[in-house]
């Protein structure tokens, strides 16, 4: 049985705690791939980046791409957890924790799961600048649809 847990949430979450969760009596896990995004700054500066969601679709698609995941490689769990809201530059946006037996299909999972979040989970990012000028929302980007174009050619194990 594979333990898959998504969250979108407000508040921060501790990276730690929840890599302990998912270890928790388990001798079987060979590898545990963690992956933090973080609000990084840009030019012009940025006071904060607002993350905005279809609440429950977003839990639902993710909930989707965490199982296609496990069908697609042998993993014990992922856990996915998604903020939303203002976030300031440093902060954390999402973590991805993937365990498995073996580095391989921790990598390739981890991977898999993020390409799929940056294009098709549904969050909208607005940019707020430092300096008052007009916000402005985030335009989805060529290199993220690339990566992701990738998994939808080859559904077999491995990408």
């Amino acid at each position: 049985m594979v333990a898959l847990k998504v969250r979108v949430q407000l508040e921060d979450f501790n990276a730690q705690e929840e890599e302990k969760r998912l270890l928790s009596d388990r001798r079987d896990i060979g590898a545990i791939i963690s992956f933090i995004g973080l609000c990084r700054d840009e030019e012009p500066p940025l006071s904060a980046l607002e993350l905005e969601h279809y609440a429950g679709m977003a839990e639902t698609e993710i909930e989707a791409v965490a199982k296609e995941a496990s069908s697609r490689w042998p993993i014990f769990g992922a856990t996915i957890i998604h903020r939303y809201g203002m976030i300031k530059p440093g902060e954390q946006i999402v973590l991805t924790l993937v365990a498995a037996a073996h580095r391989e299909a921790a990598f390739a999972s981890a991977q898999f799961i993020m390409d799929y979040l940056k294009t098709k989970a549904p969050f909208w990012k607005k940019r707020h600048f430092l300096d008052g000028a007009a916000s402005d929302w985030i335009a989805p980007k060529i290199e993220d649809d690339l990566a992701l174009r990738r998994w939808q050619e080859s559904k077999s194990p491995g990408g």
